[in-house]
């Protein structure tokens, strides 16, 4: 179990959740669902029955090694990992697996997004170790694993896996044919009705040996910007290398970059009450109702509302009249208004302000 590793992503800033997150609190260290634990501290607490504490590596901006610390105080300074600009997840990854080389490089290694929810954390575990087993294995030393999600509905926010039919001896375990964008809604209902279709959750598994090759293969320049300082890593020197190097890197995900480009990529079709909580929509649909199906947060009255959601700060008080499927949040003396539907457009109202 000591060479099992977790690489949780933690850099990016949630802004699809204006105004609740912000540049200086992002989305992963807020309890959005009122769970009482934030992202963050929720994906940690999954991983911990499968990675000892001391094996988790955390990567996010400078600006986030505090909160992340305060988020959980199991994990030493040293554990978090500061990019000093965002480049994307193969960057990411790859800082994190030079980590790991420098103390265990036979280590075996899930990464995973930190804002993600699952609400069956028995399954989720069952079926990492099902994952990490499989790629300790030597036989498939080299096998890239994604986990994939079996969908429930013909959604259109989430890329695609399509599996390959005939089933590995484990049973459980299928080899990828393709991974598909984000289609639209009518390429969606279709994938559905394949059921050899899922959604691709953004989790991999994989030896460091195995990465390490990929990564060789199909990122070479990037590999040699990391080798210049490899016995650098886990030494003082190492944050001066970083921030030196890392701009460098190309900005490419590690989806683009490396799993669509691997010959030995594999998934596990799982069902363990999976969502990203990427939009508000998202969060509507996980979120508790009240008998207008509202979804209320803080200290408001309703007349009239239905299908809404509502989140209002600690200390502010708020009357929603006569709206029907729109979004209404208090945040940092920031608010939005806006129908559901068209929250699409955040991005660019942020822009706009």
């Amino acid at each position: 179990m000591n060479n099992r590793y977790c690489i949780i992503m933690a850099g990016g800033i949630g802004s699809r959740f204006w105004p609740l997150s912000k540049n200086n609190y992002p989305k992963q260290f807020l309890d959005i669902l009122g769970t009482g634990k934030s992202f963050i501290r929720s994906t940690f607490e999954r991983f911990l029955p499968v990675v000892p504490a001391e094996n988790f590596l955390v990567v996010t901006n400078a600006a986030y090694k505090q909160l992340v610390l305060e988020h959980l105080p199991e994990l030493h300074p040293e554990q978090v990992l500061c990019e000093p600009m965002r480049r994307n997840t193969a960057p990411c990854i790859a800082y994190a697996n030079y980590r790991i080389l420098s103390v265990c490089p036979e280590a075996s290694i899930v990464v995973t997004p930190a804002d993600h929810l699952v609400t069956n954390e028995g399954e989720f575990q069952r079926v990492i170790r099902t994952g990490m087993e499989f790629v300790e294995q030597p036989s498939h030393r080299n096998a890239l694993l994604t986990i994939g999600i079996k969908p429930s509905r013909p959604e259109t926010g989430y890329g695609y896996i399509r599996r390959h039919v005939a089933e590995d001896t484990t049973g459980e375990i299928f080899e990828v044919e393709a991974f598909k964008e984000k289609p639209d809604l009518a390429t969606a209902k279709a994938y559905l009705a394949d059921g050899n279709y899922l959604w691709n959750s953004g989790i991999f598994i994989w030896s460091l040996p195995g990465i390490q090759n990929a990564y060789r293969q199909y990122l070479p320049d990037m590999v040699n910007l990391f080798e210049k300082g490899r016995y650098l890593f886990n030494t003082p020197e190492e944050q001066d290398f970083i921030n030196g190097m890392f701009p460098q890197c190309e900005n490419i995900s590690i989806d683009y970059g490396v799993m669509e480009h691997s010959q030995e990529r594999y998934t596990i079709p799982a069902d363990f009450g999976w969502s990203d909580i990427g939009t508000w929509g998202s969060l509507y649909e996980h979120a508790r109702h009240d008998d207008c199906q509202n979804a209320v947060s803080g200290h408001a009255v309703l007349e009239g509302t239905h299908r809404t959601v509502v989140n209002i700060e600690e200390g502010y008080e708020a009357v929603v009249q006569g709206l029907d499927h729109y979004l209404v949040a208090l945040r940092d003396r920031s608010l939005l208004v806006c129908r559901l539907d068209d929250e699409q457009n955040i991005k660019h109202w942020i822009e706009r302000l």
